[in-house]
């Protein structure tokens, strides 16, 4: 498939949309050749906890205002675009979820690997969020039915050498070296045991200082120690159980910046101290549907671009 060139812009509708509510007047432009930090967003206008597919939905069925949930989803959008960016994609009306829009690719060089999601809710946003990639010139990978949920399950190392990729609940073992394939690159297989911990941006994050945000208990012992063989003791940021079920590894990072779902506890300080701004949002209506700030913004720019500083 060919890099396709969009010289259309798409802008965004304000006759009875509620996207009109987070930013009046926008226009989200196609490019894969990002010169800022850029991210791909969708707001909540069709989300809410209609089903359980995680643990964290049960006892949360139809128990999320969607208004507070957009006031809160507004409050890290706008944040997020004073460091950078944000394009957006209208929510696909029947896909609830589809706010969580980092678990539907992951994304470098002009390259999106497109989710399978392993729940028959979620795979109407396939082909929607497809569509809208081949659209803004990206080329569109598919895991020919192997199950696999973005940045839900896969994240780079901030300097691009490195996948670590999940498995267990959701991302298949076997898609692990089609990613390898894709990029060229070295993959880092996880094995995530605690279903709290269903996908790997709820407990683990490399950030662009060199350290890594991770909950240990979500991890088999080979995990671990993988983990422990990349980095120091100095550069494990390693958070407690209490901490870890507040999402408080679901963190955007761009350059020196952390966005985070304001939680009790000391990561943020922890955060601050090893040099990082730390900005928190309270995000806890999407914390019911299993998601937190990561799970929101999906990153477009690479890796180079993201984290360049300024």
């Amino acid at each position: 498939m060919k890099i396709q060139t969009l010289e259309k812009k798409l802008q965004v509708t304000t006759a009875g949309d509620t996207t009109n509510q987070v930013a009046p007047g926008d226009e989200v432009f196609a490019s894969t050749q990002f010169k800022r930090p850029t991210f791909l967003m969708c707001a909540p206008h069709w989300y809410d906890v209609r089903y359980v597919i995680n643990p964290w939905m049960a006892g949360n069925v139809s128990n999320s205002p969607r208004d507070m949930a957009f006031h809160q989803w507004n409050g890290l959008y706008r944040a997020l675009k004073n460091l950078g960016d944000v394009r957006l994609i209208h929510a696909k009306e029947g896909s609830p979820d589809m706010t969580f829009v980092a678990h539907g690719a992951v994304v470098n060089y002009g390259v999106a690997a497109l989710s399978c999601f392993a729940h028959l809710q979620r795979t109407a946003e396939e082909e929607y969020l497809q569509t809208w990639l081949e659209d803004a010139g990206f080329i569109v990978w598919r895991s020919e039915g192997l199950p696999l949920e973005g940045e839900g399950d896969v994240l780079f190392s901030p300097d691009g050498k490195r996948l670590w990729a999940a498995h267990g609940s959701r991302t298949s073992i076997q898609s692990h070296q089609r990613l390898s394939n894709v990029w060229h690159i070295d993959v880092t297989s996880l094995h995530l045991v605690d279903p709290r911990f269903y996908h790997l941006d709820l407990c683990f994050v490399p950030l662009s200082g060199g350290h890594v945000l991770y909950y240990p208990g979500a991890f088999d012992r080979k995990s671990l120690a993988r983990i422990d063989e990349a980095y120091s003791l100095r550069q494990r940021i390693a958070v407690t159980e209490e901490e870890a079920v507040q999402f408080c590894c679901n963190v955007i990072n761009v350059g020196s910046d952390v966005l985070m779902h304001a939680s009790r506890g000391s990561v943020a300080n922890r955060l601050r101290a090893a040099g990082y701004r730390v900005s928190e949002f309270p995000l806890g209506e999407f914390v019911k549907g299993g998601g937190a700030a990561k799970s929101l913004a999906l990153r477009l720019s690479d890796l180079s671009v993201t984290h360049r500083q300024t």
